[in-house]
């Protein structure tokens, strides 16, 4: 007999929890499924039971998903988590896959979606919907092609890339580099023609998705 796979439902929505667990259960390769309302409970329950894969729900309230997928991979490195969200923008998917999801699918999705996702996670695999996949793949593509830009940039460039980007002006930032206001402005010109931007916008935009911008709390 196969082992059944164990499963943490969390959504802070009881009768949306209801629904997908009546669903779940249908399934004669789904054992034990545990519900949680709220990432902060989640985090108790997967300690407590160790389930196989948790299906996680982004927006809650309390911790919510993102910082729930953080602290569960903190405390075991191999724990399963299949992002369900109502969420198609590519921000909440490369986020949650960088926060260690294991996958991402829709509330849009065909329910049968939700089994095999589930089962290939449980497996040891990962599972996209197929329509974000190929967004994702194009955007890992622009990413690693920008990322090849900036490796361009001498070290006193990246430097000053970095201060622009992050928003200091050429002045203050030509003073904290200890460099003339001239060679500042040199520099930002040679680094716009090498990343091939023509606004401070484009820079500070690249910046970010190459996770270059300073987040202050």
């Amino acid at each position: 007999m196969a082992v059944k796979i164990n499963v943490l439902l969390v959504d802070d929505h009881a009768v949306v929890r209801t629904g997908y667990k009546t669903y779940l259960s249908l399934s004669d390769k789904i054992g034990q499924i545990y519900e949680a309302d709220r990432g902060e409970t989640a985090c108790q329950l997967y300690n407590q039971y160790q389930p196989d894969i948790v299906v996680m729900d982004l927006s809650m309230p309390g911790i919510g998903g993102f910082e729930s997928i953080r602290r569960m991979i903190h405390r075991d490195m191999h724990c399963k988590i299949l992002v369900f969200s109502i969420h198609n923008e590519l921000v909440y998917v490369t986020r949650a896959i960088k926060a260690g999801a294991k996958g991402y699918i829709t509330k849009n999705s065909a329910p049968e979606t939700l089994i095999a996702a589930v089962c290939k996670i449980a497996q040891g695999g990962t599972y996209v919907d197929s329509e974000l996949a190929q967004q994702l793949a194009v955007s890992m593509a622009t990413e690693q092609d920008e990322a090849e830009k900036i490796k361009l940039l001498s070290p006193r460039e990246f430097d000053v890339f970095c201060l622009l980007a992050n928003g200091y002006t050429a002045r203050k930032a030509a003073e904290k580099l200890c460099l003339s206001y001239k060679t500042v402005c040199n520099h930002g010109t040679a680094i716009k023609e090498k990343i091939g931007a023509k606004t401070l916008a484009e820079l500070t935009l690249l910046a970010s998705r190459q996770g270059l911008i300073d987040v202050h709390e």
